[in-house]
């Protein structure tokens, strides 16, 4: 109970920390929507990806990028927090060691849950027009938030490792690229043949197909599980790392 306790108090701090900095956090939701607006509008009427308007097509890739992107600031967080002392002030305080790094997680989901309703709703303004029921739009959701939390674990291992705020981008770098090398954009079958087996077995593909089926009112099919399976693993690992990289940092 103690855990979640602190958790929480932590979540508030990052939360506050976020609405003190109106600017950067309006970037951080301004660029996303642009984005979207973007290519829905330029590339939307010259794209065509057969079975699906193209706006309809992109969303998912849209929003994993969004969520991509937004990692950027937790990471930051997360070393600024570890080289500027605050955690070695934690530590003499009689809190859970894991609820820093808790609260940076949820914190981060929370945002980035805005930042997608931002993007949903600039899609829905410029054509977007989804077909899901009350059930598909709270499996897409859980699919969504369940693959941000994996993201942010992933991140809060780059802001733990790199040795300066600056270097994260850095290494966050990939997370922007997959979307580009998934179904997000394009099908998989018009990519190069080199690419393509790539693309079908990377994390993000079926996190694609499964909300872009769902948006669209039909099946998910296989492509849900598989997202799931993938999301849940990352988490499982990417926590497993954090933890351990983050006790090092503190002996």
């Amino acid at each position: 109970m103690r855990v979640f306790q602190d958790s929480w108090t932590m979540f508030k701090r990052c939360l506050t920390a976020t609405l003190r900095n109106p600017e950067a956090f309006g970037a951080a939701i301004i660029a996303p929507a642009m984005v979207m607006f973007l290519f829905g509008t330029i590339f939307g009427n010259v794209m065509d990806v057969g079975y699906v308007n193209y706006i309809d097509f992109i969303v998912p890739g849209i929003i994993l990028q969004t969520v991509a992107q937004g990692t950027i600031s937790t990471a930051i967080s997360v070393n600024n927090d570890l080289h500027k002392g605050i955690i070695d002030r934690f530590r003499s305080m009689p809190i859970a060691k894991s609820a820093v790094l808790n609260g940076h997680v949820l914190a981060s989901v929370m945002r980035n849950i805005l930042t997608t309703a931002v993007v949903i709703g600039v899609a829905i303004a410029i054509g977007f027009r989804p077909q899901a029921g009350i059930l598909d739009w709270l499996v897409i959701a859980g699919v969504f938030i369940l693959f941000m939390f994996a993201l942010t674990w992933i991140s809060v291992i780059a802001g733990l490792a790199a040795k300066a705020p600056e270097n994260t981008t850095g290494m966050l770098f990939l997370l922007f690229i997959l979307p580009f090398l998934s179904s997000g954009f394009v099908p998989t079958e018009s990519l190069p043949n080199w690419m393509r087996g790539f693309a079908e077995h990377q994390p993000m593909t079926p996190i694609i197909d499964a909300t872009r089926s769902l948006f669209l009112g039909h099946p998910p099919g296989n492509s849900l599980p598989i997202a799931i399976i993938w999301s849940t693993g990352i988490i499982i690992v990417a926590t497993i790392f954090s933890i351990q990289i983050y006790k090092r940092k503190l002996s």
